[in-house]
């Protein structure tokens, strides 16, 4: 049983991970700067870019699942600023301070939350995230990284966003983006292993077409688009984050996924 604060972990990959943690027998302590009702969990109060109350939130932490990220283009869509400019307060500044922190510490596993293909891609977001990687492997303490693809909940996101089209042009690039639970069932296994360095990456457990990941969409909740599959290049492809990997698999489809959301959806509407 290890004491593991998560960072992040009221986000989307954090609820996911949480409970994975908290099955392995880990005891675990949120770092954030309001604290919740859940009891499951220590709430230790602090700020990332800033770096306030780290230090002591790492009190008796033998290890550190850095999920937190900050992600304008996940919050709210895409807009013409992201492909300027990113905010580098959380992915730099907080990994900065939270590595320094950890080294006075003497935390005895730092992981790192990454993305499969940011040295690919031209995105101000993606360069701020790799920069963030990289300070965790040019650090001393003795750490992991975990790249995963894009998750489920922000491709759903994306093609909402295109509902008042009525033809969608969108390529055929092959990319296998997955669920966070399967990506919070792979920290957890991290946290329990002995293994450091770079893991293989995870990604679902099917590699299509973007465009057909986008029929299934439409299938599944009933609407009717004309898909217009556009031919891509592979490097502008990966550009674009429309990635893939076959190094680890998740096994929750899109289909699946895609269900359950319609019936929670449902469940919601009648409550």
């Amino acid at each position: 049983m290890a004491k593991i604060l998560v960072t992040g972990g009221t986000g989307h990959l954090g609820r996911d991970l949480v409970p994975a943690l908290n099955e392995a027998g880990h005891i675990v302590r949120l770092l954030v700067r309001k604290a919740g009702q859940d009891d499951s969990v220590e709430w230790a109060i602090g700020d990332l870019a800033t770096g306030e109350g780290i230090d002591e939130a790492l009190g008796g932490v033998d290890t550190v699942i850095h999920a937190a990220t900050l992600s304008p283009i996940a919050r709210r869509g895409m807009r013409p600023i992201d492909f300027f400019s990113s905010p580098a307060s959380v992915d730099i500044e907080g990994t900065r301070h939270l590595l320094a922190a950890s080294q006075r510490a003497g935390v005895g596993h730092f992981i790192f939350v990454s993305i499969v293909g940011l040295e690919f891609s031209g995105l101000p977001y993606a360069r701020v995230k790799l920069a963030g990687e990289q300070l965790v492997r040019e650090s001393p303490l003795p750490w992991s990284v975990i790249r995963a693809t894009p998750f489920y909940y922000l491709l759903a996101q994306m093609l909402g966003g295109l509902k008042w089209l009525p033809v969608w042009p969108l390529p055929t690039s092959p990319s296998n983006p997955v669920d966070t639970r399967d990506v919070g069932s792979y920290l957890a296994e991290a946290a329990g292993d002995g293994k450091r360095g770079v893991w293989p990456e995870i990604g679902g457990p099917e590699t299509m077409p973007f465009s057909t990941f986008a029929r299934q969409y439409c299938q599944a909740l009933g609407i009717k688009r004309f898909i217009l599959p556009l031919p891509f290049s592979r490097k502008m492809s990966r550009s674009m984050g429309l990635v893939e990997t076959g190094e680890r698999r998740g096994e929750r489809t899109w289909r699946a996924w895609l269900s359950e959301q319609s019936q929670s959806a449902r469940s919601a509407k009648a409550a």
